[in-house]
């Protein structure tokens, strides 16, 4: 396996959180191989910024990232910015209220920043996407994410990530199962 990952936004939606997330859980819960560059604009919040995280079951030579497996987009100029890089038969997820995709490429979409205003904290939708990607990909384990969301969090704020986490994950297991029956044609029919 060898998975290269993009995650794009703007400062302060916790881009590199995210992917440090990904990365950690890769490596000391899954034993896999991780590694993670992350880029900034010059300011901290409101400003361009990616994580990219490579994830591979041998060594890494080569941490940066011209063309991701997966690219993850929390911002319309992060989108804007990398979607032409990512590969032809790559993975396309972006934040559904804020990034709009254009082409008619396939991609998968989640409102995390809604859901996390619905749990009571929109800075929790790093973790809504953390969760929505798991599922989506399989590129990191449940167990995994779940446990270095854990500890990658303030302790007071342990329960609510993880229940962000886990809105993102069933999100994500609702769409597939979504795909699947549209697949075997048996959307709208009613038993």
């Amino acid at each position: 396996m060898y998975k290269q990952i993009t995650i794009t936004g703007f400062g302060g939606q916790g881009v590199i959180l995210a992917g440090r997330i990904m990365g950690e859980a890769a490596a000391i819960l899954d034993h896999l191989e991780s590694t993670l560059v992350q880029s900034y604009g010059p300011e901290s919040r409101g400003g361009a910024c990616s994580a990219q995280v490579t994830i591979a079951d041998g060594p890494i030579y080569f941490p940066y990232i011209q063309s991701p497996d997966i690219l993850v987009c929390l911002s319309q100029s992060g989108y804007d910015k990398h979607v032409a890089t990512l590969k032809k038969d790559g993975v396309l997820i972006v934040e559904q209220d804020l990034v709009k995709p254009e082409g008619g490429r396939d991609y998968f979409a989640v409102p995390c920043t809604r859901f996390a205003e619905e749990l009571g904290n929109k800075m929790m939708a790093n973790i809504i996407m953390v969760g929505f990607f798991t599922a989506i990909t399989g590129a990191i384990s449940l167990e995994a994410a779940r446990a270095t969301v854990k500890k990658s969090v303030p302790k007071a704020t342990i329960e609510k990530n993880v229940k962000a986490f886990e809105r993102g994950w069933e999100y994500a297991q609702a769409t597939l199962k979504g795909r699947r029956e549209k697949a075997a044609g048996r959307i709208g029919v009613v038993a």
